[in-house]
């Protein structure tokens, strides 16, 4: 049984940082892409981040290029979101995702991904 658990958000100023979380079970974390995805309020969920088993290849929407860092350490079976200069059409859910596909690709389709996190609230207030 594989679940992913999201911890780190809150509540957070314009221009300033939070770093998410997502712990994953199961003994293959480390054969499978890991991806960020968001969804704010009346919004569809959209694509965030991605990062591939290898943690050498890695893909960001233009909306967050330069300001938001993936990153994992497998050993521990985390994928990390780094969010900085926050501002606040950052408010959302924030959810963890595993690829259904064992590659070394990364993913920017939800559609790919098979398993989620229940989510995190980000909140930014101008």
């Amino acid at each position: 049984q594989v679940q992913l658990a999201e911890s780190g958000g809150g509540l957070v100023q314009a221009g300033g940082s939070l770093r998410l979380s997502c712990r994953v079970s199961g003994r293959t974390f480390d054969w499978y892409t890991m991806g960020w995805f968001r969804q704010a309020p009346g919004k569809e969920r959209e694509f965030v981040a991605s990062i591939n088993r290898n943690g050498d290849s890695a893909t960001y929407a233009d909306s967050v290029k330069g300001r938001f860092t993936i990153s994992r350490v497998n050993a521990e079976k985390t994928v990390d979101l780094q969010m900085n200069s926050l501002q606040p059409e950052d408010t959302a859910v924030y959810y963890c995702a595993r690829a259904y596909v064992m590659s070394s690709s990364v993913y920017q389709e939800d559609a790919e991904y098979d398993y989620w996190g229940q989510g995190t609230q980000v909140t930014v207030s101008s």
